[in-house]
C-alpha cells in the first residue's frame, strides 16, 4: 500500500466518523458551543473543512486562500465536510511516495515533509472531532465509534 493511500485512509477514518456524528445532530443545535467563545457545531465543521481545503495550495508551495463564507445551516456544513473529504482524498491519492517525502513550506513558512503535513491534518481532525463528541453528549446525542473502519 502506498504512503498516500495510508494517509488518505487514516484521514478518512476520522472524517467519516465525524460525518456520521453530524448526520445525527439536530439542526436546532447548529450553533451550540460547549463554552463561551468556543466553536459551535457549525463553526467547527467549517473550520475543519477550511483546514483541509488549505492542503492543495500548501502542496504547491502557495499561500492558501482565506476560508470562504461561513455555512448558513448545519446541512450546508455537513455538505462541506463531505466535499472537502472527497477533494482531500483525490489530492492526496495522486501523490507518489516521492511526493510524500518532499519538503514544503507550511504554517508560516515552517518547512516540513508532506507526510508530516498529512499527519498534522489528521491529528488536527482527531483533536477537534473529540470536541464534537463531547458537545454531542452535552445535547443528548450518542456519538458513533470514534473512527469508521472499512
Amino acid at each position: 500500500m502506498s504512503q498516500s493511500t495510508r494517509a488518505v485512509r487514516a484521514f478518512q477514518s476520522h472524517r467519516a466518523a465525524l460525518i456520521d456524528l453530524y448526520d445525527q445532530l439536530p439542526e436546532e443545535h447548529a450553533n451550540f458551543a460547549a463554552w463561551d467563545g468556543g466553536m459551535s457545531f457549525m463553526r467547527l465543521a467549517d473550520h475543519l473543512s477550511a483546514s483541509v481545503n488549505r492542503v492543495p495550495a500548501m502542496l504547491r508551495g502557495e499561500k492558501p486562500d482565506a476560508p470562504g463564507a461561513p455555512s448558513a445551516t448545519l446541512t450546508e456544513a455537513r455538505a462541506r465536510l463531505q466535499s472537502t473529504l472527497d477533494a482531500f482524498a483525490g489530492t492526496v491519492s495522486a501523490l507518489s511516495d516521492e511526493d510524500i517525502q518532499r519538503r514544503i513550506p507550511a504554517f508560516g513558512g515552517r518547512e516540513m515533509p508532506v507526510w508530516m503535513l498529512l499527519e498534522f491534518i489528521t491529528q488536527h481532525e482527531a483533536h477537534h472531532k473529540g470536541q464534537a463528541w463531547m458537545m454531542a453528549r452535552m445535547i443528548g446525542v450518542t456519538p458513533p465509534m470514534f473512527v469508521k473502519m472499512g
